[in-house]
């Protein structure tokens, strides 16, 4: 399950060593570190990391179909989960060690930077591929954080990209050798625990405004 350390002003978010899907659980375990990180004052960023061949797998299509009555109330919990880290009043970082695919990939795309693994591991949104289509919320934020061009290549074709693919397409905004990513992640975020405080969030919340009002959508979320 994930859990939450500190390295002086950088909380790091570890989401685990499996496929770290969205199982209810985990979600509320990860929104259960987001509370602590929230009601920090003072100087702040995030990391997120995992470790293994993962970074996250996305949804827990297992735990989904056996609960498929909850189907909608999941969702809104997926959407709310995005929502929040898209507005965290800090900088955050994702470390993208591993595989990193479809609510994985958008989990990845909240945050404000990301780092990839450059030699092994993809990023990827498959749902073309899966025959699972977009909620609206998850079409605004991948749109919001993506160019047109790569965005519709990505949610189009279910490309995989790995780590040069990825920084060539703006989808990360570095990609380094597998032991550099977690350190390189944590730099960043050294270099901006100054930003963290409402006014970040406000700024946030206002740049994002139309993809945040669709993954709030509680009436209608699977469109």
């Amino acid at each position: 399950m994930p859990t939450l350390d500190r390295q002086d002003d950088v909380f790091i978010l570890d989401i685990g060593d499996t496929e770290n899907r969205f199982h209810p659980d985990w979600i509320a375990s990860v929104n259960a570190a987001l509370d602590e990180v929230e009601k920090a004052e003072g100087p702040r960023a995030l990391v997120t990391v995992a470790t293994g061949k993962f970074f996250s797998n996305g949804l827990d299509l297992d735990w989904l179909f056996a609960h498929a009555d909850l189907h909608r109330d999941y969702v809104v919990s997926v959407h709310e989960l995005l929502a929040r880290v898209l507005t965290l009043p800090m900088v955050t970082v994702a470390a993208l060690q591993g595989h990193t695919f479809a609510a994985g990939a958008m989990f990845s795309l909240a945050h404000d930077f990301r780092v990839m693994r450059a030699d092994r591991g993809y990023w990827c949104l498959p749902e073309a591929d899966i025959n699972i289509p977009f909620t609206p919320g998850m079409s605004a934020l991948i749109q919001a954080r993506l160019a047109p061009q790569t965005a519709h290549e990505a949610m189009t074709t279910a490309r995989r990209y790995g780590g040069h693919d990825a920084l060539a397409a703006a989808v990360v905004d570095r990609a380094v050798d597998e032991d550099a990513v977690r350190q390189t992640a944590m730099e960043i975020a050294r270099a901006q625990t100054a930003k963290g405080g409402p006014t970040l969030g406000t700024i946030k919340a206002r740049m994002y405004g139309p993809a945040l009002e669709r993954l709030r959508e509680k009436d209608n979320p699977l469109g």
